[in-house]
């Protein structure tokens, strides 16, 4: 057990990349409140010698270890040791990967870093990536037909963020600013490929966010830009807009960029939009 403090070690050994074991241990740690997870990383963890760093770093830092190893003889090896520790160790695909055999009847054919293969779904991601980074901040306005999704915001309203997850997602995203006082691009109101959202959030939420972002430029932050009352009308605006051309609106004041572009892709799929 750890000692009365606020943190603890977590030791995620991994084959491949280690994104995996990240992701599940974020989650899982997210659910303690008040106790911080110091992670330890250890991606493309393939032969024995490259395990030794990895049992002294477990033996100086005790704490729970998470893996995923292809390597039989490896894994058992990290097995032992945290045995003799006394602490646990948790391959965190096995359980997944009986439940696969048993549902399918057949037999895996392990391949370290499986997920990560330059398939056509990879090369699809890439694809998007491109398209995003090409067509952010209302960039390139000729092209916005050709994306799947187009984000509309006001400034801090995070759409740049999640246009970034999406296109990790394999999905062409371009984001287009809301700017006080100035029209819509003409080529944004005559799209018809691409489902358009709209992104808000409360005037409170995008004044902070605001001032946080001009505070650390050292900028004047006593503007327009971070007034609550010129905020709130930017807000109603964008929403006036949304009803407008009956684009669908997303309040993202408590969603993180996960959440807001989970409810993105829900959107799009039902919008007819291909899996992400």
């Amino acid at each position: 057990m750890p000692n009365k403090t606020s943190h603890f070690h977590i030791h995620l050994v991994s084959d491949a990349t280690g994104e995996t074991l990240i992701a599940v241990a974020r989650a899982a740690a997210a659910q303690y409140a008040g106790m911080r997870a110091i992670e330890h990383v250890y991606p493309l963890i393939r032969t024995q010698d490259q395990l030794n760093r990895v049992l002294m770093d477990i033996g100086n830092a005790p704490g729970i270890v998470l893996y995923t190893m292809i390597d039989s003889d490896i894994s058992a090896r990290l097995d032992s040791h945290c045995r003799e520790l006394g602490l646990p160790a948790i391959s965190v695909l096995d359980r997944v990967h009986d439940v696969f055999r048993s549902y399918l009847g057949a037999k895996s054919t392990p391949r370290v870093g499986g997920q990560h293969a330059l398939d056509q779904d990879y090369f699809r991601r890439i694809d998007a990536l491109n398209f995003t980074m090409a067509h952010d901040d209302g960039q390139l306005p000729e092209h916005l037909d050709q994306a799947d999704i187009v984000l509309v915001g006001v400034s801090r309203s995070s759409k740049t963020p999640t246009s970034i997850y999406l296109a990790n997602r394999g999905i062409r995203t371009a984001n287009v600013p809301m700017v006080p006082g100035a029209d819509i691009p003409e080529e944004l109101a005559k799209v018809t490929k691409p489902l358009v959202i709209g992104l808000v959030a409360s005037a409170e939420r995008i004044m902070q966010i605001r001032r946080n972002r001009l505070i650390s430029l050292n900028a004047d932050a006593s503007t327009e830009y971070v007034d609550r009352t010129a905020i709130a009308e930017e807000i109603a605006q964008m929403r006036r807009l949304c009803a407008r051309y009956k684009w669908p609106v997303i309040d993202v004041t408590r969603r993180s960029i996960e959440e807001t572009a989970a409810a993105v892709i829900d959107l799009y799929h039902r919008n007819g939009g291909r899996p992400a």
